[in-house]
């Protein structure tokens, strides 16, 4: 016969706690638990391991009669041994099954006469668990997909119609987005999810929002970065500008000899959330050099460039 090690199958020490050995079986008995492993030869004979080593451990005076067995002879784990020769079956105890310890081994019913019922398994009650799941309805995962959107129909709020592949199903939804929703948010469609099972719900559909990028204008936090071009000399001059923000235009006033990369900053002019809280927008300033001359701008390029005393560098 082999020596069962049940600590080894409960994944825990010889000096494990009560407690440490509960935690240990309750973990492992949700895993390996037939209903959750259709069809799983492998999994339900472990289920019938976790059942009997806790039927075992999980019971001070069967603990401690396997311990001093176990200690007394220094058994591993798989070890063959004559149980005859330990004071095991003729004259000894004799092991066999009886109904309710069906399912537990030899070794065990070899120990304690074939009387266990697996009562410990009870405390979890893995039966209200697991017992009538197959009568139960069971909702579906919820799915998770990304939908992008400009930065305008974040802020004014948008209905679209979507398709969407979920589990291998092609889905038409229509989709309300709030005016005013920041990127990464997400929007609940329920029951637009995976198909649940014995007749239970869909799950819900979960829509995390990206808004896109725009090219001279994005979203920072609730304001709102515009980058302006300028010609040298409207930098260095000044000068007015017409600015268009996500939907109105202002006409701001560009100081002399401003700096590419500096800032100005249009109060209340940036983007309103959800909340109704509305931030700023701030022009960047982006200083652009001609790509092409005229003969004539050339002439006074190279004038300033002899008569001028700035130097940018050292």
């Amino acid at each position: 016969m082999k020596y069962l090690d049940y600590y080894e199958v409960l994944g825990v020490s010889k000096n494990a706690t009560n407690g440490d050995i509960k935690k240990a079986y309750k973990k492992l008995a949700k895993k390996y638990h037939p209903d959750l492993n259709p069809e799983n030869k492998s999994a339900e004979e472990k289920f019938k391991e976790l059942n009997e080593a806790y039927e075992v451990l999980g019971d001070e005076e069967k603990r401690k009669k396997y311990d001093t067995f176990g200690q007394n002879y220094d058994f591993r784990n798989g070890s063959d041994f004559d149980p005859s020769q330990f004071g095991f079956g003729n004259g000894g105890h004799q092991y066999y099954s009886t109904g309710n310890a069906s399912d537990f081994s030899d070794f065990f019913n070899m120990f304690f006469g074939g009387h266990g019922n697996g009562s410990r398994t009870s405390g979890f009650d893995l039966g209200s668990m697991f017992s009538n799941r197959k009568s139960k309805a069971v909702k579906g995962n919820d799915v998770e997909s990304e939908m992008e959107i400009s930065l305008l129909e974040a802020y004014e709020g948008i209905s679209k119609t979507i398709s969407l592949n979920i589990a291998g199903e092609t889905r038409t939804i229509s989709v309300k987005i709030p005016a005013g929703i920041l990127p990464g948010k997400k929007i609940k469609i329920r029951e637009q999810g995976a198909s649940g099972s014995r007749g239970g719900k869909n799950g819900d559909l979960l829509l995390r929002i990206k808004i896109k990028e725009e090219k001279d204008l994005k979203l920072d936090g609730i304001n709102l970065i515009k980058d302006l071009p300028l010609t040298p000399w409207e930098a260095a001059l000044g000068s007015e500008v017409l600015v268009k923000g996500l939907k109105d235009k202002v006409r701001i006033k560009v100081p002399e000899r401003i700096q590419s990369d500096e800032k100005i900053k249009l109060k209340g002019f940036g983007y309103k959330d959800m909340n109704g809280n509305k931030g700023d927008m701030y022009v960047r300033i982006k200083i652009v050099n001609p790509t092409n001359l005229t003969d004539e701008e050339r002439e006074i390029y190279i004038k300033l460039q002899e008569i001028s005393e700035f130097k940018p560098r050292g």
